[in-house]
């Protein structure tokens, strides 16, 4: 399916999506927004694909939500509403994806850009990329979930400084932060996503997706409910899915297994 406002590419079990309107920084309109959440599905509904790469075109990876539709839906609330729930069925979409969701970030993810990285499991960022929340440098405030993620990623006194101040973080800040796994020089980045995605194609996908949903379900649980948790998934997934017997025979005879 072709797509206006993003490129989604399959290549060696690794889908690609790349927002796709560098002339407006890949603003979040709603549009594209639509765009992403059918191509989240369609990424979701192959069962060959073992991780999305999402990544942006032109000079930055998502400079935040599409601030001109903002100036027009301010007369009209519902509309707005309309629009952040829309953004945030995405980002609630990107969660739920049933393969590792890796962002690969170029000069800027700001704002919405910065929720949406944060969405995402991974994030492999430029050393000069700039990142943070600038809701407060314009007179607004976060409503794709910054003030919920953010401090769940970096700590309550570091999220408050992002949120508050409106400053930007480079790479390797955002490294040491929590908010990134890599940082590498522009020109690095599709080496490091190389070295992240390669042992990922041979996995189980239905595996994958048990590991994702489980760590997900038990962030906001104590350790002894998570791990509850996670003795259910694993029970419910050797029940449900050949590949674990799969690969315990595999381990037994010495061989790579056949997922």
């Amino acid at each position: 399916m072709e797509y206006a406002n993003i490129k989604l590419s399959k290549e060696g079990n690794i889908a690609t999506i790349r927002l796709n309107r560098p002339d407006a920084m890949n603003a979040l309109g709603r549009e594209l927004v639509a765009d992403l959440t059918s191509a989240l599905s369609d990424v979701a509904g192959d069962g060959s694909m073992k991780a999305l790469v999402l990544r942006g075109e032109g000079r930055c990876f998502c400079a935040g939500a599409d601030l001109k539709y903002f100036q027009d839906a301010f007369q009209n609330p519902d509309a707005l509403r309309g629009y952040l729930t829309e953004i945030n069925d995405a980002l609630f979409q990107l969660e739920a994806l049933p393969v590792p969701v890796i962002a690969v970030v170029h000069g800027f993810a700001l704002a919405g850009g910065l929720e949406l990285m944060m969405a995402c499991d991974m994030a492999l960022v430029a050393d000069d990329a700039r990142i943070g929340d600038q809701h407060v440098n314009f007179g607004l405030m976060p409503g794709g979930g910054s003030t919920i993620r953010l401090p769940r990623l970096v700590g309550p006194q570091r999220a408050m400084e992002l949120l508050t101040t409106g400053r930007w973080l480079n790479g390797p800040e955002a490294v040491e932060w929590g908010l990134a796994l890599r940082s590498a020089p522009l020109e690095g980045l599709d080496e490091e996503l190389e070295k992240l995605v390669a042992p990922l194609r041979g996995k189980s996908r239905p595996g994958l997706g048990w590991i994702k949903q489980t760590a997900h379900r038990g962030r906001d649980l104590s350790v002894r409910d998570g791990v509850a948790v996670e003795g259910m998934a694993f029970a419910q997934y050797v029940a449900t899915s050949g590949h674990p017997a799969e690969g315990v025979q595999a381990f037994v005879e010495k061989r790579t297994p056949q997922f």
